[in-house]
């Protein structure tokens, strides 16, 4: 429990646990190229390109899927396509 004071008022508040929506799942068409992977179809979320940029990221970055050290993504939104750049070749 918590008590936070506005406005010379008091409120309390009690901390609760609540279930985070899934995520989006979407497919990706890949060409691969030793560092850089070129994406294309990237679909179209009423996302900001800096989140989409991050997403992408975040998924290439898993090593359980193949992916590694990302050293950059460059998103075309209008386009719908993404280049992913790896630190190293592999």
């Amino acid at each position: 429990k918590h008590t936070v004071n506005l406005d010379n008022k008091t409120a309390d508040l009690r901390v609760m646990p609540f279930t985070l929506e899934m995520g989006i799942k979407f497919k990706l068409h890949v060409t691969i190229s030793g560092k850089k992977i070129s994406v294309s179809e990237v679909p179209e979320l009423l996302i900001p390109g800096d989140w989409m940029r991050d997403k992408l990221e975040l998924n290439f970055y898993k090593s359980e899927r193949g992916g590694g050290e990302v050293e950059n993504v460059n998103y075309d939104k209008q386009s719908r396509t993404a280049v992913i750049t790896f630190l190293r070749p592999g």
